[in-house]
């Protein structure tokens, strides 16, 4: 396969910047992520559009105003949440908000006012079992107002008069008024499938979305998959995956074609492939990272390398299987198909959960850390580090631990199994990592004789 074969060499970093910002923002408008993003895309969407089709089976749709990637879902990700105005991850009750938001603004004209959109959602919002929504109440209009400012910030509404924070703060005596960018609205929320259709999310992932199936071969629709799960993934391991695809992540040419695409290094070991991306131009979560979560993510990262390491002849951790792909689509689909509304739903529109049609793997076994062990190791970088760390995190390891460990799932890193975590491949680059708690002493003018 040739990936941008038209690109001369001269625009090849232009092109692949535009594959960057496509692959990490899905939805590109006049005005987000920023205003020179649609531009970029737009020149290069004839090359893009035939590049991620062919590589990734992925369907670029561009307007006047937007630029919307249609990916092929391979599996349920957790670790890139729609977030708040704060920045925290979005929650049931706000996701259900921005929807019933989406449909209320796909009914109305081209303005609204902020209250008035609330009682739309509201009264959809109570005709659902569980959710609800009391504009008097006011954690249920910070809920929305989150929802609000999702929209607002990728242009699908723009302030044209008053304050949302002063609404939440008080509805009766304040407003605030939208106009509606209705080719936005429409762009943001396009499931493959008829959500009054399903039974299960998993009807939206690849096996049954039909985006990547018709009348290619076998191997093609695999090289496609393969070249997905290294992009979506922080780490893709060898043992995780069917042995189908195996051939297809170990082959040099799909490293080629995807270090052609995004302009990244990939780097292929014994246990996996991971694209490598040291400048985070791809990457929405960088690690090594500043904060103090991150820092003493990183920290624990570097004792569980030591503790499973070779040179460790004191107590060697027991290994323990890992969960499979399988288990963990299970596992998060089973969350999310519980707040289905089945007594809303159309039964005679509704059809049956597709049967997995996924190869057995046989999982993998990697060294077991007990929470016990984490939670010791944790106190100690406390006390050893806790200088460098934020007062509330010296307060509270066992909060830092669960976010540490939450970042180091996330990156593949380790894997959260009951009782504790599973060290992964991965971890073992972290090993060697030192680290020194800088003096915050003030300089003085004289030093003493």
């Amino acid at each position: 396969m040739r990936v941008a074969h038209e690109v001369g060499p001269l625009e090849l970093a232009d092109y692949q910047r535009a594959v960057r910002l496509l692959l990490r923002h899905p939805l590109i408008t006049a005005a987000y992520p920023d205003r020179s993003a649609l531009p970029l895309v737009r020149r290069w969407a004839t090359q893009l559009r035939a590049d991620l089709f062919e590589t990734l089976g992925y369907r670029l749709l561009t307007t006047g105003d937007t630029a919307r990637l249609l990916r092929v879902q391979d599996g349920l990700d957790a670790t890139r949440p729609a977030l708040t105005r704060t920045d925290r991850p979005f929650d049931r009750r706000r996701y259900a908000y921005l929807m019933l938001a989406l449909a209320a603004l796909g009914r109305a004209g081209t303005q609204i006012a902020l209250g008035e959109l609330a009682d739309a959602v509201a009264a959809d919002a109570t005709r659902i079992d569980g959710l609800g929504m009391d504009t008097e109440r006011k954690p249920d209009r910070d809920a929305f107002v989150d929802a609000v400012a999702w929209l607002e910030r990728r242009g699908a509404l723009a302030l044209a008069d008053g304050s949302a924070v002063d609404w939440v703060n008080n509805p009766d005596r304040a407003e605030a008024l939208y106009d509606i960018d209705r080719e936005i609205v429409g762009a943001i929320y396009r499931p493959s499938r008829v959500l009054q259709h399903m039974r299960s999310v998993t009807a939206l992932l690849e096996g049954d979305s039909g985006l990547a199936q018709g009348r290619e071969t076998t191997r093609r629709t695999a090289a496609r998959k393969a070249r997905r799960l290294v992009l979506e993934q922080p780490v893709v391991y060898f043992a995780d995956v069917a042995e189908s695809l195996r051939g297809q992540l170990r082959s040099p040419a799909l490293a080629e074609d995807l270090e052609r695409l995004t302009g990244l290094g990939v780097e292929r070991r014994a246990e996996g492939v991971a694209i490598i991306d040291f400048s985070g131009r791809l990457s929405d979560v960088r690690f090594p990272g500043g904060g103090t979560v991150a820092q003493a993510a990183l920290l624990l990262a570097a004792r569980i390398a030591v503790y499973c390491g070779p040179n460790n002849r004191v107590s060697r951790p027991a290994l323990l299987p890992v969960p499979t792909a399988a288990e963990r689509l299970a596992e998060a689909a089973g969350r999310i198909d519980s707040a289905l509304p089945y007594r809303t739903v159309l039964e005679e529109l509704a059809g049956d959960v597709p049967a997995s049609g996924a190869e057995q793997i046989e999982p993998a076994t990697y060294p077991f850390l007990p929470d016990a062990w984490l939670r010791r190791a944790m106190k100690e970088l406390v006390g050893q580090y806790g200088a460098a760390f934020g007062a509330q995190w010296r307060a509270d390891p066992d909060r830092l631990l669960g976010q540490a460990v939450a970042l180091l799932a996330g990156l593949r890193l380790v894997a959260t199994v009951e009782g504790g975590v599973l060290a992964l491949p991965l971890l073992a680059r972290y090993r060697g990592v030192t680290a020194e708690v800088k003096s915050r002493t003030q300089p003085t003018l004289f030093e003493d004789a």
